[in-house]
């Protein structure tokens, strides 16, 4: 249909105008009959904000996304294009997206009333009928409803009572599109009050003249709750007038966190080709933001973005590639001591409250690491705290003692004095020749992970080893250049000894 060219053209061809909450609502209800996704890559939403969404839309109805920083918000209003029509006409030359059938700007209803059935048109594709516009407290009534232009004015040498001398905003501008206005609460409140007869009556007012403008559009709205108290609110009246208000949510699952990272997560094809990445180790790094999420030490007003993650695992995979590269390796996998090149993606994004500023963000962010290698290491191996409070009864034999606590060959092998270096930057097969010589390490892997080959395994001793020292059954250092990890007794009298033990932090070489 977008070859016809005129007006005439158009009225001939049957096109019948509709608002575009009832283009949106009919494109959905074919979606939904077809069994279609209406939001594809929105991940964890499939039961509570996808199908609030969809009721809201089919209700034709102005929408407010309420959620904390990272939930997707944006992304859902972006996505609503998807249910515009392919293309839509519009009067050539207008500044408001005029329907030829219904229009609402002067310049289109003269250009028709001198052209007619030759009025041109062109057609607007749905890719273009977005607009957006982040609230900031400099935003001003002229940038989003328009005012008089006394250049225009003067150039033409038209009088101040001609509706051709308005400059119209962005909301007029967006006729028949989608518009959302980000983080709403941070624009002043005699701004939102501009917005009322928009949103109520579907029309505007500018400086005093008498215009109407019923303009179509569908507006979208985005906040963060925290914004209600520390930068401002959205006026009552406002609020009323937004028809469906929807709390957006952080994944209530790893699955649904793993499957957000991997399809963000912006890793180079030689990255994929060079670097390896077990499950293991990107749960880990989910963990990490789940614990963030119910950490005393970070603010929960602000909340913890899945951004997060996402640095976070791209930073794991240049870790690993960073020291392929020095060590000229072809290939590598990422280890659990890579997860240290982690925490600048973890101190920018964590608001933390005032007993996490006096702990520092460094310290925090390593405290969060470990809590996550904590939660899945019982994932993986007996949980070693179930075990220290299991009582023996009679006389057990040594297997049966084996049996009963498989990390103590582990644990026996420091508290005899031994100590293991972990060098960051050391080949796969330095690493894995270094962890071969702790006792029954190997054999406490091939008990619980008998078909794993040698990569693998090696992962999962060195995941035990900071496992254990996350239950405090081994001391665990970690230094500029290294990891170092020995008995827990010796190692705290030997720091009480110096006096300056920390169980975490990068500690000065020796």
């Amino acid at each position: 249909m977008n070859n016809i060219e005129t007006l005439g053209q158009l009225k001939e061809s049957g096109y019948r105008q509709k608002s575009i909450k009832e283009e949106i609502r009919q494109n959905l209800m074919k979606k939904l009959r077809a069994g279609e996704t209406s939001f594809p890559g929105i991940v964890g939403y499939e039961d509570s904000v996808i199908p609030e969404t969809e009721r809201a839309l089919l209700s034709k109805h102005n929408i407010l996304f309420l959620g904390l920083r990272g939930q997707a918000k944006t992304r859902m209003a972006r996505q609503m294009t998807a249910l515009l029509d392919e293309y839509i006409p519009i009067v050539a030359g207008s500044d408001l997206n005029d329907d030829p059938l219904n229009p609402v700007s002067k310049y289109a209803r003269d250009l028709i009333a001198e052209k007619g059935a030759d009025t041109p048109v062109t057609w607007l594709p749905r890719n273009q009928r977005y607009g957006e516009k982040l609230a900031t407290p400099d935003v001003s009534v002229a940038d989003l409803i328009g005012d008089i232009d006394p250049i225009k004015a003067a150039n033409q040498k038209l009088s101040f009572d001609d509706e051709r001398v308005l400059h119209y905003g962005i909301i007029p501008r967006s006729n028949r599109c989608i518009f959302v206005i980000n983080e709403l609460p941070d624009l002043q409140a005699r701004i939102q009050v501009s917005l009322f007869n928009i949103l109520e009556e579907g029309d505007i007012q500018i400086r005093g003249f008498k215009l109407r403008l019923p303009l179509d559009i569908l507006f979208v709205f985005t906040a963060n709750p925290e914004d209600y108290t520390n930068r401002g609110s959205i006026v009552t009246p406002l609020k009323d007038r937004i028809q469906s208000q929807i709390l957006t949510h952080y994944p209530k699952t790893l699955e649904h966190a793993l499957e957000i990272t991997g399809q963000e997560a912006g890793i180079h094809d030689e990255q994929k080709e060079r670097v390896t990445v077990s499950d293991l180790v990107k749960r880990l790094i989910e963990q990490v933001a789940f614990e963030a999420r119910n950490s005393e030490l970070v603010d929960k007003k602000s909340g913890v973005s899945a951004r997060l993650t996402i640095s976070a695992f791209e930073n794991a995979v240049s870790t690993a590639e960073h020291r392929a590269l020095i060590n000229n390796e072809p290939s590598t996998q990422v280890w659990i001591s890579d997860l240290s090149g982690i925490i600048p993606s973890i101190t920018g994004k964590v608001e933390l409250v005032y007993e996490g500023e006096q702990e520092g963000p460094f310290q925090v962010a390593m405290n969060l690491v470990d809590k996550a290698i904590r939660s899945q290491f019982v994932q993986y191996f007996p949980n070693p705290e179930q075990l220290s409070k299991k009582k023996n009864t009679g006389k057990p034999s040594a297997q049966n003692k084996a049996d009963e606590n498989p990390y103590k060959p582990v644990i026996s092998w420091f508290d005899k004095g031994n100590l293991l270096n972990v060098d960051f930057n050391t080949t796969d097969a330095s690493k894995i020749q270094q962890l071969y010589r702790v006792d029954g390490l190997h054999a406490l892997v091939k008990k619980y992970f008998p078909g794993t080959d040698e990569l693998q395994a090696a992962l999962l001793m060195e995941f035990v080893l900071f496992g254990l020292a996350s239950y405090s059954l081994i001391s665990k250092k970690l230094f500029e250049t290294r990891v170092e990890f020995k008995d827990l007794f010796g190692s705290m009298l030997g720091s009480a000894t110096a006096g300056d033990y920390e169980n975490y932090g990068f500690e000065e070489e020796e």
